[in-house]
Formats: C-alpha cells, sequence, structure tokens
C-alpha cells in the first residue's frame, strides 16, 4: 500500500540507487506487487501446481528502461476451500527447490500463515490461516487490550505453552479461551506479559490443531520462518513432540528469487 502511494517503479529504483546498481540490471519481485491493486497484475497458478510452473509465469512490467519481472502466485479454486497466496510460493520454492522429491507439509507463519502440502514438487493444497493478524486485533482492539496493557518484552514460556496445548486439545474452545486470559489475570493474578503469551499461545495452538494430524505429527513439518515467529511456532511444535526442519524465511526468499532468477535469464 505504502508503494502504491509512492509509486512502484519510485520505490524499486531508490533501493537500486542506493545499492548502485547499473542500469540494465534486472529485476524479479515477488510478493503483492503482483495483485489485482499492485503494480501489474501477475496472475495465479491453479493447484495442483508445480514449483518450476512458477518461473515459466512471470509477468513484464511495461514501460521501464530495465527488465522487471512479477512473480506469480498460487490459487486453490476449491469452492469448499478457496484459498490465495503470494510471496510463500517463492519461499516454498527457495525451501524446497524447483525439482523437488518426496512429501512435505510446509508451514510458513505470518500475518497470514500458510500450510502447504508439496509432493514432488507440486503445491497439492494449501491453507491460511490470520493467526498473526488475529493476535493483533484481539490484542489492541478487544477487552483483552487491557490484559496485555504495558507488557514488558520478558517472555513466560511456560504460560505460551499451557495456552498451545490447550488450544490443541479443545479448538471449539477458542472464544473462551482467550477471554480465559482476562478473567484469570483479574481472579488469579499475573503479568501483562504472561497474558501476551497466553493470547499468543491460544491462536498459534488453533492454527496447530488445524494444520497438524497424526500422520502430519509423527512425519515432521518443514518450518519456514524467521526471527520471533520461528522461535514461537518451534516452542510450540516442541510442545506437542512434532519434529520440525526449521528454514530461514529470509533465506528462503531470497533463494526462491535466484532461481527464478537464473532460471527466466538463463544465469
Amino acid at each position: 500500500m505504502a508503494a502504491a502511494k509512492r509509486g512502484f517503479a519510485t520505490v524499486l529504483q531508490s533501493h537500486l540507487d542506493a545499492i548502485g546498481a547499473p542500469n540494465d540490471l534486472p529485476v524479479i519481485i515477488c510478493g503483492m506487487a503482483g495483485a489485482r491493486q499492485g503494480w501489474v497484475e501477475a496472475g495465479y497458478i491453479d493447484t495442483p501446481a508445480h514449483l518450476a510452473s512458477i518461473l515459466a509465469r512471470a509477468v513484464s512490467v511495461p514501460g521501464l528502461p530495465r527488465d522487471v519481472r512479477i512473480l506469480p502466485g498460487i490459487a486453490q479454486r476449491d469452492p469448499k476451500a478457496p484459498d490465495v497466496m503470494r510471496g510463500e510460493e517463492t519461499q516454498l520454492l527457495g525451501a524446497l527447490g524447483a525439482d523437488a522429491t518426496g512429501d512435505a507439509v510446509v508451514c510458513i507463519p505470518g500475518t497470514h500463515s500458510k500450510w502447504a502440502i508439496v509432493k514432488g514438487g507440486t503445491v497439492e493444497r494449501f491453507a491460511t490461516f490470520m493467526t498473526g493478524e488475529l493476535f493483533s486485533v484481539v490484542s489492541r482492539e478487544t477487552i483483552l487490550s487491557h490484559a496485555v496493557a504495558n507488557a514488558e518484552e520478558a517472555e513466560n514460556v511456560s504460560a505460551f505453552k499451557s495456552a498451545v496445548v490447550a488450544a490443541v486439545e479443545a479448538p471449539a474452545l477458542a472464544a473462551n479461551l482467550l477471554f480465559r486470559v482476562r478473567s484469570s489475570q483479574l481472579l488469579h493474578g499475573g503479568s501483562a506479559a504472561a497474558a501476551r503469551e497466553r493470547i499468543s499461545g491460544t491462536l498459534i495452538g488453533l492454527e496447530l490443531a488445524a494444520g497438524l494430524d497424526k500422520d502430519r505429527a509423527k512425519s515432521g513439518i518443514t518450518l519456514v520462518a524467521s526471527g520471533r515467529l520461528q522461535e514461537l511456532y518451534r516452542l510450540a511444535f516442541d510442545t506437542l513432540s512434532v519434529p520440525v526442519r526449521s528454514i530461514d524465511a529470509e533465506e528462503a526468499v531470497r533463494r526462491g528469487l535466484s532461481m527464478a532468477a537464473a532460471a527466466i535469464w538463463k544465469l
């Protein structure tokens, strides 16, 4: 949204100028720049979508002195479970590779977390969870904002882990579990930091309750995340004794973009 206000070309050029990029340097982009309300609509590849097909469907940005391409997203057009992703397909490409073999269940946490089922390099199905956005809204715009007011940065691992377990064991009680954060603090005390961790643990636990089944819990998860999110999701999976292969999200997107660039410009 900020780039749209300033102008996508202006924002891109400011970054290129900052690194002293030559005028003929090509550029590859992923994410919301390719959305309908973005720079140039890059469309979607429908599931089942092979990761290598992303490379062939990049869209050129017209009217520029340099070659700029935007990668497409992936769409799941199942009327019972419609879904879309933009940017995460590039992370999947970087995390698994265009010629990936075998099966993987990939969790990509964020404002809108993605869970993808990938078989032999093909994204069979995926699901989006508004976990990060819900945390922001619940902790700032509901009665629970009082419970987390002036929360310190200190972590409360036990509060987080217990909230994860409670949510996984009884996801149908989601609304009740969230309110308990407030009522427990009023009746039994507790810090704002603990309340924040309980909200976080509850929402992440609800996501895991939907994303995991017995087979996935046994075979393990590929986690593509960075920083605090990587720590939280790793702790949540460890709490549930789910094996995890962790890949840095920033590194995954860089690798995905590099793979795309190499394929498009035959580097």
